[in-house]
């Protein structure tokens, strides 16, 4: 599992991956603290995040972005849930392994499953999911997290990227079903890879404005809140990264708001 712990490695959902591979924009980077020279995102004392505690967290800010960072399970801790993500979840096949991108469909470039509390739906992308019933690993992850920030969530999305030809490319997960307010929490095991922010305004080939990207490194058992406003304002990735060979889990809490 010692090839997990990763060092810094660095789009629509597909997204094109020999774009992905290289950026010419400076951006912020968070992560491995060796050697980076490059400006990072102001660390704000807790503020409205005063309820966190327990390990050492890294507050992430900037204009309408609010995220709070910590390693959550230690390494014996999480290689033993890694193991048990991968004995346990079963992926989706067939029609819901296929993503809807500008009227057309994809295969998806990662599995994903869905779990949570019955009566609930979640649509995106052009799918509309019903979870299955939860299992005892996402349980143990979910009430640590719930036992550590006070948030409840009743409802995960857990996507398997088996190397670092896998990704995600820039989405918001700012989805009707979500209660509003509710952060989202997403936990990582298994190789490190890094996660970007964009602002909205600083996307596509004419930008509003000039924004700086926001890099951040999920290493192995680690936990990142998405608080509000962020999904408003800030698109998030999984960019490619051919050098990682090694397999990840992420696994998103959501509050889903049941039907009416």
């Amino acid at each position: 599992m010692d090839r997990f712990l990763g060092k810094e490695v660095q789009g629509s959902l597909l997204g094109k991956p020999e774009e992905q591979e290289q950026s010419t924009e400076e951006g912020a980077t968070l992560g491995d603290d060796k050697g980076h020279t490059r400006k990072r995102p102001r660390r704000d004392p807790p503020g409205n995040a005063a309820h966190l505690a327990g390990p050492s967290w890294r507050h992430i800010r900037a204009e309408g972005l609010d995220c709070d960072y910590t390693v959550l399970f230690g390494k014996t801790e999480a290689d033993e849930i890694f193991r048990q993500l991968e004995e346990k979840v079963e992926y989706f096949t067939g029609a819901l392994a296929r993503v809807q991108v500008f009227g057309k469909w994809h295969s998806v470039p990662r599995k994903q499953a869905t779990y949570g509390d019955a009566g609930l739906t979640y649509t995106f992308s052009g799918l509309t999911l019903s979870p299955k019933p939860w299992i005892p690993v996402l349980e143990c992850v979910r009430d640590r997290v719930s036992g550590l920030t006070g948030h409840t969530f009743n409802f995960v999305l857990v996507n398997r990227y088996k190397d670092g030809c896998d990704h995600i490319g820039e989405h918001r997960d700012d989805e009707r079903e979500l209660a509003p307010r509710s952060p989202i929490a997403s936990v990582s095991f298994g190789a490190c890879r890094d996660f970007c922010f964009r602002h909205k305004d600083s996307r596509g080939k004419n930008p509003h404005r000039k924004l700086e990207v926001i890099r951040l490194q999920l290493a192995h058992g680690s936990l990142l809140m998405m608080n509000p406003p962020t999904n408003a304002h800030w698109y998030h990735s999984l960019p490619v990264r051919k050098k990682v060979l090694a397999p990840r889990v992420n696994l998103t809490f959501r509050k889903i708001l049941p039907k009416k």
